[in-house]
């Protein structure tokens, strides 16, 4: 039989220095998180991009296809059923969401398909095959296609759970908030 261990109580300066150090380490955390999102950092935990730290990069030219941007989605009725679902994650956009980290597919004016695949001007994007159901089972819905609106992207992850235009159609540029960078990251 073994003698039950009992932790050694604290004194109240004891007490007192460790509520001290807990709150300090608490400020400098939270303190660093405002500073690296005020400086344009953001961490990516989702697998639709490497995990991990990533820059915004200020835009000052119009996308273009082949740009990986951050984008705050709008604040539609289809976005807010998405956060519901559990597809955007919480974070500094309008409507309490994170920015997406997208890249840029095709832009105003240009026509987009969406089949077995995703085609824009009849040209094949890779692993752009729309899913039938999310992780959860739930069937989803893609796009019907059409033509990108005015100061609009459409955009991709090759990643085959993003939830991205493949079912959201296009996003106003003007939520792009610029460039994405990669800092340190890790592609699983």
């Amino acid at each position: 039989m073994t003698a039950p261990m009992f932790a050694p109580r604290l004194g109240r300066a004891q007490r007192t220095h460790a509520v001290v150090l807990l709150l300090v380490t608490a400020f400098v955390a939270a303190g660093s998180a405002a500073a690296a999102i005020t400086g344009g950092y953001r961490i990516n935990l989702t697998p639709s991009e490497p995990i991990g730290l990533w820059r915004i990069v200020a835009l000052d030219r119009p996308p273009a296809a082949d740009d990986l941007v951050f984008i705050c989605p709008p604040q539609t009725p289809a976005m807010q059923l998405a956060r519901e679902c559990g597809y955007l994650r919480f974070g500094t956009c309008p409507g309490g969401v994170a920015p997406l980290i997208k890249t840029v597919i095709a832009v105003a004016g240009q026509h987009v398909e969406i089949g077995a695949n995703v085609s824009i001007e009849g040209r094949r994007i890779a692993f752009s095959d729309p899913a039938e159901r999310d992780g959860k089972g739930r069937p989803m819905t893609p796009w019907p296609g059409g033509v990108v609106p005015e100061e609009s992207v459409f955009l991709h992850s090759p990643f085959r759970g993003s939830y991205d235009s493949r079912y959201f159609g296009p996003l106003p540029a003007s939520g792009i908030l610029g460039l994405a960078e990669q800092v340190l990251t890790y592609a699983p």
